[in-house]
């Protein structure tokens, strides 16, 4: 349960990519380079409330840039966020000079507590703000106009703009929370091993999408929903879970996760024809 926040948060974010009919591959990266800057500011200042801030800043900005991108140059999501996602991974190397970073001393302090502490002892804190961060998504995506903006955006975006949807503005703001989103993973899964190690970020790419894809959202957008999401993320951590319980190797979480998503792919194909 202390492990599956992390690329739950980042699913239930994506989600909200998928349904406007685009696709973020650059989160692993961003989630990496956020756990840099937490660290580093931490260090140079000694308050991780300050390091915190100032690694959302950064998240919110390449979610930005990511945004820009797409919708001022008309470049298609994939492929630009498969270039910011190698761009961020350099750019963690080379700062980082490959070398990572204790983050032992923020355990006394109240962000820690507050965000990766446990409730009463057993419940971890980061799983707490994944149901809440689950529930924030989900009122906007179901209880308010922007909501319902990034479901026309999805479906048909000329029909959208027709409609008075502002689709830009609208594709411009997933990315943005998606950026936000995946550096407060980054973050908490920095301050729940109390180090940092430059491969952050790495392996949570298949399975974010296998949690969004699992959980009914189809890769060609207008459809889906925050609970399918977040039930998604709960099987596939039990799955791996289990899939360790029993003794077997890590690398077959990898070979699942992909069935998974093939298959999900596949579903979807086949009940929208019908």
């Amino acid at each position: 349960m202390s492990t599956i926040p992390f690329f739950a948060i980042m699913a239930l974010s994506l989600t909200l990519v998928v349904i406007s009919g685009e696709m973020d591959l650059s989160f692993p990266s961003i989630m990496g380079f956020a756990g840099w800057v937490f660290t580093v500011i931490f260090h140079r200042t000694g308050s991780p409330g300050i390091a915190l801030l100032l690694a959302l800043i950064f998240g919110l900005g390449a979610g930005l840039m990511n945004g820009l991108l797409i919708v001022k140059l008309k470049l298609p999501s994939m492929i630009t966020t498969i270039g910011t996602q190698f761009f961020w991974a350099g750019a963690t190397a080379v700062v980082s000079g490959g070398l990572g970073k204790t983050l032992v001393p923020t355990k006394t302090s109240a962000v820690y507590k507050l965000l990766v502490g446990r409730l009463g002892g057993l419940v971890p804190a980061q799983m707490i703000w994944t149901m809440i961060i689950a529930f924030f998504i989900w009122f906007f995506l179901n209880r308010h106009r922007f909501g319902a903006h990034v479901y026309f955006t999805g479906d048909n975006p000329e029909s959208a703009r027709v409609m008075g949807v502002n689709v830009d503005r609208v594709k411009m703001m997933v990315f943005t929370q998606m950026g936000l989103f995946a550096a407060f993973a980054g973050v908490l899964a920095s301050l729940e091993v109390t180090y940092y190690w430059p491969t952050l970020g790495q392996g949570y790419l298949l399975k974010t999408i296998a949690a969004v894809y699992l959980g009914g959202t189809p890769v060609d957008g207008g459809v889906g929903t925050i609970f399918g999401t977040f039930i998604g993320a709960i099987i596939l951590g039990c799955l791996e879970a289990g899939i360790i319980a029993i003794g077997m190797t890590g690398f077959w979480t990898q070979l699942i996760y992909g069935l998974i998503v093939i298959v999900s792919i596949a579903m979807h194909s086949i009940l929208r024809k019908r």
